[in-house]
């Protein structure tokens, strides 16, 4: 991979973690007296751990963040929970549904990362366990999965029957 598109990629990377990382507490504190909140703090640790690998494998390489990239993901997060949610004010069970949807997404681009650095620049990369944040990601998908679809099922009981 070219160094200047690895480096947009990462930037780009970085900013989407800076999003999730953002999306993670909100999602936490929002179900916090919940089994799903007890699951979200923690994952919200482990996204905090693997943003701070980000930065060091983006160190390791030569790549230094964004700064604008970063602040325009930031903002764009706080932006995100204006959409309608199907109440006039506060927290809903749709809210619930796009928030652990917003992080699926975010995972799973984080774990398509690794996977790539892993591919094409695991021998210059030392810093991080690689494997170790694939698996990782791994299981954050397997434990995010059915809070995702308990919360579907929650917010979505009471739509009817499809016709025709």
């Amino acid at each position: 991979m070219s160094t200047n598109l690895r480096a947009i990629y990462l930037q780009d990377h970085l900013a989407g973690a800076t999003a999730g990382h953002e999306l993670a507490k909100r999602a936490a504190a929002s179900n916090s007296d919940t089994e799903l909140g007890e699951f979200l703090r923690r994952l919200e640790r482990e996204i905090a751990e693997d943003f701070q690998s980000l930065l060091d494998v983006m160190d390791e390489l030569g790549v230094r963040p964004d700064p604008i990239k970063r602040s325009l993901a930031w903002g764009a997060e706080k932006v995100g929970r204006l959409k309608p949610n199907g109440r006039l004010l506060g927290y809903s069970p749709l809210s619930r549904v796009v928030e652990l949807e917003g992080l699926h997404v975010g995972i799973s681009g984080k774990l398509s990362l690794w996977q790539l650095l892993e591919t094409t620049s695991g021998a210059e990369i030392s810093s991080a366990d690689l494997g170790e944040l694939i698996a990782r990601a791994q299981r954050q998908l397997g434990g995010l999965e059915p809070h995702r679809m308990a919360a579907a099922q929650e917010a979505f009981a009471t739509w009817p029957a499809a016709s025709g």
